[in-house]
């Protein structure tokens, strides 16, 4: 997994493609480039059969640098990185940085493509794709890109559940001035509770309580751990913004049946 920060201050999570994904998806590539390039000679036969033969080389050489280059090249700038191949395996082609392509990148990639794996039945870009971190082909690291997954499991993670003995308290506290940076700020120390050391987790949620206790009242029961804490108050903020939405939610179908029932 590489994490990106983006120009936002944003951590992108990306995970690069491995190079027997790459392989696959390049494999598929070629094989519906082949049938549609055989098409094409089937569909221009007739009319190269009364050409010299000058011109019914040039219209061949034609058709192969239209399918195997201009093609891939259009396909990938026009899709932001995908092709058949990519798409039936979930890959996509983005810059060093985690943007999308351009032209210029998929140029680049579709020039030396067609050197390194055609000409060369793929043998530069098996060995420079073998010796590098992100399985980069040499269109890759000229250009400034490489392959990642985009169809990638996602690990649900527990919500935080009230805990029993303060189910009551947590009903009749006032949560409204919480802000939203700090409860965001909790979330991700739930989340992230098993990855953290036992010391860390102690003064972290230690912490966090203490920030927290500074816009919720009244005080939790006495003997209340730091994490219960934490636990109580994220629950039952969840649990009210829920009702909220939904009580929001309710008042606009009904308006919109009422504004919509006959007679107007």
């Amino acid at each position: 997994m590489t994490s990106i920060v983006s120009g936002e201050a944003v951590v992108l999570e990306l995970r690069p493609a491995t190079f027997a994904a790459r392989g696959v998806g390049l494999l598929l590539d070629l094989l519906a480039q082949i049938l549609l390039l055989v098409g094409l000679m089937l569909a221009v036969g007739p009319a190269a059969e009364g050409m010299d033969p000058a011109s019914a080389r040039i219209l061949v050489l034609g058709l192969v640098l239209l399918v195997l280059v201009v093609l891939p090249i259009t396909v990938e700038t026009l899709s932001r990185g995908r092709s058949l191949g990519k798409l039936a395996l979930g890959l996509r082609i983005v810059r060093d940085d985690g943007g999308s392509i351009r032209f210029r990148h998929a140029l680049i990639r579709g020039l030396l493509g067609f050197v390194e794996i055609l000409m060369t039945a793929g043998s530069v870009a098996l060995l420079v794709s073998l010796f590098n971190e992100h399985s980069k082909r040499l269109g890759d690291m000229l250009a400034g890109t490489y392959s990642v997954r985009e169809r990638v499991p996602v690990r649900r993670r527990p919500l935080a559940q009230t805990p029993p003995g303060l189910t009551a308290w947590a009903q009749l506290a006032d949560l409204g001035r919480l802000p939203d940076p700090l409860a965001r700020r909790v979330r991700q120390f739930q989340q992230n509770l098993l990855r953290l050391s036992p010391e860390s987790r102690h003064r972290l949620g230690t912490s966090l309580a203490a920030e927290t206790a500074a816009f919720v009242a009244p005080a939790p029961p006495a003997g209340t751990s730091p994490e219960d804490y934490l636990a109580a108050v994220m629950s039952e903020r969840r649990r009210r913004d829920t009702d909220r939405l939904q009580d929001a939610r309710d008042r606009a179908e009904a308006r919109s049946a009422a504004l919509h029932r006959l007679p107007y």
